[in-house]
This record gives C-alpha cells, structure tokens and sequence, in this order.
C-alpha cells in the first residue's frame, strides 16, 4: 500500500484499510511501497498486477482495491474471510440490524 493502515497515503490504499476494519480485520501485515522502490516494482511484477495496493489473503494474490471492493459488496469478501477462520464483523451488525 501506499502509506500506512493509520497514516493511507492515498484513496485507495484508505478504501482497503476501511474494508479490512468493516470486516473487523486489524491484524494484517501492510507494506509502504513509497519507501521502497524496488518493493513498488517487485510486487506489480511478482502479481503481474499494475497497481497499488494489492491483496493478499493467506499469501494468495486477491487483486487490487477495486476487486476488494467488488467483493466486499457482492459478499465474496465474507466468504473468502470465513475460509481464513476469520469471522467478518459485518454478519454481527447485520444480527444486531435483525434484532431491532
């Protein structure tokens, strides 16, 4: 990503991180491409993928912020979460949501 998860140097390093934390994911290893040329052009090259930032779940290639984002409205983002063990926060809101 472009910056940090606390300090996203751009929108869409900033729309991943609010993804991840709808999703109640906080543990997740980020990477400042800008401090790292090498690590910039080394990543598009390894994912064979032109932008920044790229996800990774469990060290598989997902896509980039607008694929995320696909799936984090489809509901493929809850899915591949679920496969990780993680529970997405998201299923508790929308328990709480039936509840009222």
């Amino acid at each position: 990503m472009k910056g940090n998860p606390a300090q996203p140097l751009c929108g869409f390093s900033n729309a991943v991180v609010q993804i991840l934390r709808l999703h109640g994911v906080q543990d997740f290893q980020a990477y400042d491409v800008l401090q790292d040329a090498d690590l910039r052009q080394g990543i598009k090259n390894y994912s064979n993928w032109p932008t920044i930032p790229q996800v990774y779940l469990n060290g598989e290639f997902v896509g980039g912020c607008d694929i995320l984002l696909q799936m984090h409205q489809n509901g493929d983002l809850v899915e591949e979460l679920k496969k990780l063990g993680i529970r997405s926060a998201l299923l508790d809101a929308e328990k709480d949501q039936d509840k009222k």
